[in-house]
């Protein structure tokens, strides 16, 4: 399983973060301050770093320094948005950088992306009575093969990547279509629709009212 060690000294923060991290099939420490980010890497391994700018003991950009030999990928979370500080932290090593507030949808494909990058990411992902091979881009459901379509198979990584969240539909269209969302829900519901009975989710892919869909597991 891919472990992710947040960095983050807000409570309800952290908190919020850990909560969707699990939802979403990873497993995560939290701690509360540099020091113990220092401690905790010691104890690793961690396949990514949610860490935040402002910290008590040992800042952010300090605690740098101590990540890099370990080639671990870091994902800045801070309050700083200028360019200036996006810069200085990109320069230390950080592979992305999220500005507070940020929406959850948003940091989960951040990390996704990010530990793609490092090829890190889970190749057999199980939700229910499906298993999704990665790799090789295949669904089975109950040991038996399911035929999606290019974009039915995206949809459904997407819902499984982001369990218990509600995706608003504009959210869909842009991250499956890579465009622009023009308020034209037919494509979105058209493969939603589409998908969910191929896989026999019709009652776990749930319509959330004037908002889009939502994996509910």
């Amino acid at each position: 399983m891919i472990r992710i060690l947040v960095v983050e000294d807000e409570h309800a923060i952290s908190n919020l973060i850990a909560v969707n991290l699990k939802k979403a099939g990873y497993a995560c420490d939290c701690v509360y301050d540099g020091m113990a980010a220092a401690d905790a890497l010691d104890n690793g391994p961690y396949d990514l770093i949610l860490l935040d700018v402002m910290l008590p003991k040992v800042d952010g950009y300090e605690l740098m320094s101590y990540i890099a030999p370990l080639e671990i990928p870091v994902i800045f979370l801070t309050a700083k948005s200028s360019v200036t500080d996006r810069v200085k932290g990109l320069r230390l090593g950080a592979d992305d950088y999220l500005t507070k507030p940020f929406e959850i949808i948003e940091l989960l494909a951040r990390v996704e992306t990010v530990l793609r990058r490092y090829h890190k990411t889970e190749q057999i992902l199980t939700e229910g009575d499906l298993v999704i091979d990665t790799a090789s881009h295949t669904v089975k459901k109950n040991g038996e093969p399911v035929g999606l379509t290019k974009k039915e198979y995206e949809l459904l990584l997407l819902f499984v990547r982001n369990k218990n969240i509600a995706l608003y539909r504009e959210t869909i269209y842009e991250r499956i279509w890579g465009g622009e969302y023009m308020g034209d829900s037919r494509t979105v519901d058209l493969h939603v629709q589409r998908m969910r009975r191929k896989v026999g989710w019709e009652d776990k892919i749930v319509t959330v009212y004037k908002v889009g869909y939502r994996l509910e597991g």
